[in-house]
């Protein structure tokens, strides 16, 4: 079975299935029922392997598990599962979500801190727990999460903590919904707020780093965002902590909520926008971690893209960026589908294989499995996908992976809407202001792989939405998916 282009779990791959471009091996799941293998004893049977965290260190994989352990994966890229072995590395821990090396040791999140975890005799086991970074409200809401670290290109280690939700929440104090550093004295530098369920972090080609949030209170649909200092993203339940005396900035204005975005946006000059929107389950509802693609083509034709997890819908998408007047801005595209369970973390080896690691806990998502552990490789059969969407000043330019077949590329096989969304306090939001956009002009260039696409009436601060229909490579392969998603934020001059 193939599904998004990507083969169905299996040990070893058959013949049929070497035919599509990435390729599976599982290292660990949870047996279904009705799974035959469920009577089979593999290596790792008996773990839990709830991944919540996931680093290479040094030939072996680090995986943090949601039940608070931290396991070391020796040979992770074997091909045989006998030939795969887990050693316990730290125990003890409080939901650890996510995972660094840092100068030979391990730093690990937990609830309260980020806590260094080091072996001091080289035994494979940690002996030392040390505290990191501190500084934030605990308290024992169960989505008072926190998340990170992860390195920036000026070698900052980034913190974001999740919003308390429900009714023993309280995020008045504390920095609940904040993203910040680690600083030099081990306490959490506060540096932008807005956030509600900051669940992945990842940083660009040079550098910047950007975090996913998820549709609920205030955010009406998924989106990437470019985290840095001195802004708001939007989620008022976090304002409380700007009135702490070591608050790093006032802002001038709150925005008024039950209004588009982009009048919102107008009202404070410290809200700012998603770099991308992943409209809500055309793309994707539960965001989770960022994984930059930089492996000189061993993982295919889209270095410097990000790849973004999804929960609820078990897949990972890819985001294309480009900078506009000085911000970014970019298209979505789905990428794999058809999971086993919610992908929750991803992180490359050297040789350019993606671990994918998977837990379903607290919330259910597509997928018979309840976690897992796999990898995915290229097979060097190039996809015929979109690689890029870029804005232009009168539409936008498709770049392809293969040359489109001209006899394929008609007025009929584009079309384009665009929408915005509400701000308000409501539980997600649908798209609003819809508008139907005409396109009055089609020039394939460079042989095929580019096209021009001449759209009348494009507007800043909305979700461009393409979808296409019949299109097809010069050698009769159809796209592997047909529509993309821009958000444009600032028209190019």
């Amino acid at each position: 079975m193939v599904i998004g282009g990507i083969a169905s779990l299996a040990f070893s791959l058959c013949a049929e299935e070497k035919k599509n471009s990435y390729e599976v091996f599982e290292l660990m799941s949870a047996s279904s029922p009705n799974d035959s293998r469920s009577k089979e004893w593999k290596p790792g049977d008996g773990i839990t392997m709830e991944v919540s965290g996931i680093e290479w260190v040094d030939g072996k994989l680090a995986v943090a598990i949601r039940k608070g352990e931290v396991w070391m994966v020796e040979n992770p890229l074997a091909n045989d599962p006998a030939e795969i072995s887990y050693q316990l590395f730290a125990s003890g821990l409080h939901e650890p979500l996510g995972v660094t090396l840092d100068k030979g040791d391990l730093l690990v999140s937990q609830r309260a801190e980020i806590t260094r975890l080091r072996d001091s005799d080289g035994d494979g086991v940690a002996d030392a727990y040390l505290t990191e970074c501190d500084g934030w409200n605990v308290s024992g809401n169960y989505h008072a999460y926190a998340y990170g670290p992860e390195r920036d290109g000026k070698d900052q280690l980034w913190v974001t903590l999740n919003l308390g939700m429900g009714n023993l929440a309280d995020n008045r104090i504390g920095w609940r919904g904040w993203g910040g550093i680690i600083g030099d004295d081990g306490r959490f530098v506060p540096k932008s707020l807005g956030m509600r369920s900051p669940s992945g972090l990842g940083r660009n080609l040079v550098g910047d780093m950007f975090f996913t949030d998820q549709q609920g209170t205030w955010i009406p649909a998924t989106p990437v965002y470019h985290l840095r200092p001195g802004v708001f993203y939007g989620n008022q339940e976090s304002l409380e902590s700007l009135k702490l005396p070591d608050a790093p900035f006032k802002m001038k204005a709150k925005p008024k909520p039950n209004q588009p975005y982009p009048d919102a946006l107008a009202e404070s000059p410290e809200f700012v926008p998603p770099a991308v929107w992943l409209p809500y389950n055309k793309m994707d509802r539960s965001a989770t971690d960022i994984e930059l693609i930089d492996q000189k083509g061993k993982f295919g034709p889209f270095d410097g893209q990000l790849l973004v997890g999804e929960f609820t819908n078990s897949s990972i998408n890819r985001v294309f960026l480009e900078k506009v007047g000085g911000e970014y801005q970019g298209a979505c595209f789905r990428f794999m589908q058809g999971f086993p369970a919610a992908v929750v973390r991803l992180c490359f080896s050297p040789d350019g294989q993606l671990f994918v690691g998977m837990t379903n806990r607290g919330w259910s998502s597509l997928g018979n499995r309840s976690y897992g552990l796999q990898r995915i490789s290229y097979s060097g059969i190039t996809p015929f996908a979109m690689q890029e969407m870029r804005a232009k000043p009168d539409g936008f330019e498709l770049v392809f992976t293969e040359p489109v077949d001209p006899d394929t590329v008609t007025p009929e096989a584009f079309s384009m809407m665009s929408y915005t969304y509400e701000y308000s306090s409501a539980y997600g939001g649908e798209e609003i202001l819809t508008k139907q956009h005409e396109i009055n002009g089609i020039e394939i260039q460079e042989g095929g792989k580019r096209i021009r696409l001449k759209v009348k009436g494009c507007r800043p601060l909305f979700v461009h939405e393409l979808r296409t229909a019949g299109l097809k490579s010069a050698d009769g392969k159809a796209l592997d998916f047909p529509n993309a998603y821009y958000t444009l934020n600032k028209i190019p001059k």
